[in-house]
């Protein structure tokens, strides 16, 4: 992914959007203020932004498949000759677009998007989702093994990016707006809503809050019911219901994950091997290195595997209907990470996903079929072994767990084959993080010389909670209808500098010793604490609370206390702003 240069970067000013004239009444200028905050404003925006991605995906859908009909034909009967010369010579020209129209054009679109958020305030070029789109479609419809998703991610992206510019949003706004728009544009590829959430949620944003989800599934579900429109509402592929009528049944479909696992391993490898190295070579080679990948991959087409062109759903469709032999099956899945390796690592735009559910479709039919040899009397469905595949390469390779269950409930329609998803993927994804600590879009980030976020990683940190920190308090614990004279009282024997005050049934103070000792010198020992000690309570925490949850209140409290959630009156212990810093510290240098 190429850096935007600092002369074609946005200054983005948290510029309020320019106020609607007030009609006279008071209650009307009131009601507008309401329902034009930024905030209701922004979830207004994102129907727009889904319905403008879907025509757009639309449009690339259509663009992608007159492509391949203009020049190809038939995948199938094309000339030997035409396979061979059509993606070595568009990658000619898909080259010169790249390298000096649309740079920015290259690669899946998904890491590049991350930068919009993370990087540049939401900034992505108009500029690059017009090449993206016009790219992608050269490259998917001469017959480059890629897919049309992760480019429609960033053309939705593009749009909303280009959107938010436009209605000058704040800063904030426009951080998150590219990521409504790439749910809006992966959930029309996929005709999936559900699926691009938890994927935009899981992999580029990582975290959730009412006003994001609320943006992202409206902008998903808006651009899924425009693609609908055109193309259709039925699900991608349809498999009979399935019945586990053993408890064995959820091991082979665990052999599956293992194959899976590995299938990933071998596919991420080779990206990573590869891509760093060809991206070494000399720039005039950056003009051939798509020809030669499309030369390789339609000579392989050539040769009696022309299924391996392009995103290949109609294949997988066919291998899903048991179509082909399972030696074929095998083979194609072995060449079809050949050939995206080769296209993806070229620099030629495309996306990951739709190869990722081919190789995981071929594998899985070819794993039906070996299991029914080796072992006749089992229950295998190729249909299910196949779309149960789809997911598996999903979890190993893109390394997104939740998505991948929901994308093969999703392009089914069949829900009867959760449990099987569930075992093959989990199977899958702890293989690939076992063996390949780095996800794939993390690893294209660091290639491409950023530091992006790792969804992943975060989330198998480790979180220091208050409990962690936390020490037992040694003072005492006075009630505050106590008397000055009581309080000072009880206090003997204790050598803390404070003691805490129980107030009310959920309330806490703090008070000096020495400021009891000083009450009582003045003559207020009649007095409660109550009637001496200022109305703002002390806060306290509870042991679960994250630990940089005390970090607001330890710099301002000497202590800060820790309470029981079924019983506030109950201390669990004291945390200060030492014991916070010293426990950071450990684990600092245990890092």
């Amino acid at each position: 992914m190429d850096v935007i240069p600092e002369s074609q970067q946005l200054d983005l000013r948290s510029d309020p959007i320019p106020p609607a004239p007030e009609p006279p009444s008071s209650f009307h200028r009131s009601f507008l203020r309401r329902v034009f905050r930024e905030d209701r404003f922004f979830l207004i925006l994102s129907v727009f932004i889904g319905v403008f991605s879907g025509l757009s995906v639309v449009c690339f859908r259509y663009a992608i498949d007159l492509c391949r009909m203009y020049f190809l034909g038939s995948e199938i009967t094309a000339p030997a000759l035409r396979l061979m010369l059509v993606p070595s010579l568009t990658g000619l020209v898909i080259a010169v677009l790249v390298l000096h129209v649309f740079p920015l054009a290259r690669g899946s679109g998904v890491n590049q998007t991350k930068a919009a958020l993370y990087i540049y305030n939401g900034y992505i070029p108009f500029r690059t989702a017009i090449g993206k789109f016009i790219t992608a479609a050269l490259a998917i419809g001469s017959g480059q093994s890629l897919g049309p998703e992760d480019p429609s991610l960033q053309i939705g992206a593009g749009l909303a990016s280009a959107l938010g510019r436009r209605l000058r949003l704040s800063r904030d706004r426009m951080r998150l707006i590219a990521p409504v728009g790439a749910a809006a544009g992966l959930a029309a590829a996929f005709n999936a809503p559900i699926s691009a959430v938890l994927f935009v949620i899981e992999e580029v944003i990582g975290r959730w809050s009412a006003g994001i989800l609320g943006s992202v599934v409206l902008s998903a579900v808006s651009s899924v019911v425009i693609t609908r429109w055109f193309l259709g509402s039925e699900s991608l592929f349809r498999i009979p219901q399935v019945e586990l009528t053993h408890p064995w049944e959820l091991l082979a479909y665990a052999v599956l994950g293992v194959a899976g696992g590995l299938a990933s391993l071998v596919f991420a490898g080779g990206i990573a091997v590869l891509r760093p190295k060809l991206k070494a070579m000399p720039r005039w080679t950056q003009y051939f290195q798509p020809a030669l990948a499309g030369l390789i991959i339609g000579g392989i087409a050539a040769l009696g595997a022309p299924q391996i062109m392009g995103a290949g759903y109609s294949f997988m469709d066919e291998a899903i209907r048991g179509q082909f032999t399972w030696q074929f099956l095998g083979i194609l899945a072995g060449l079809k990470i050949l050939s995206t390796i080769l296209s993806f690592t070229s620099g030629t735009p495309g996306g990951m996903f739709a190869p990722t559910l081919f190789i995981g479709a071929m594998l899985g039919a070819f794993i039906a079929g070996l299991e029914h040899l080796l072992v006749p009397h089992l229950a295998v469905s190729t249909a299910t072994y196949a779309l149960v595949g789809m997911g598996v390469l999903f979890a190993g390779f893109l390394r997104a767990p939740m998505t991948s269950v929901f994308m093969v409930l999703e392009v089914s329609g069949n829900y009867s084959i959760i449990l099987p998803v569930i075992v093959a993927n989990t199977v899958a994804y702890v293989i690939s993080r076992a063996f390949w600590k780095t996800p794939i879009f993390d690893l294209l980030t660091r290639q491409d010389g950023l530091e992006l976020p790792s969804m992943e990683e975060q989330r198998e940190q480790s979180i220091l909670r208050v409990e962690d920190a936390m020490r037992p308090f040694s003072g005492a614990v006075l009630d505050a209808s106590l008397t000055i004279a009581q309080a000072s009282q009880q206090t003997k024997g204790f050598t803390t500098d404070y003691a805490l005050v129980h107030t009310t049934t959920a309330g806490w103070n703090l008070v000096k010793v020495a400021q009891l000792a000083s009450w009582v010198a003045e003559g207020k020992s009649d007095l409660t604490l109550h009637s001496l000690l200022p109305l703002r309570s002390l806060p306290y925490l509870h042991p679960d609370h994250p630990l940089e949850v005390a970090l607001r209140y330890v710099d301002r409290w000497p202590i800060v206390p820790v309470v029981n959630r079924a019983n506030f009156s109950q201390i669990e212990g004291i945390v200060s702003k030492q014991d916070v810093l010293a426990r950071y510290q450990e684990l600092a240098e245990t890092d």
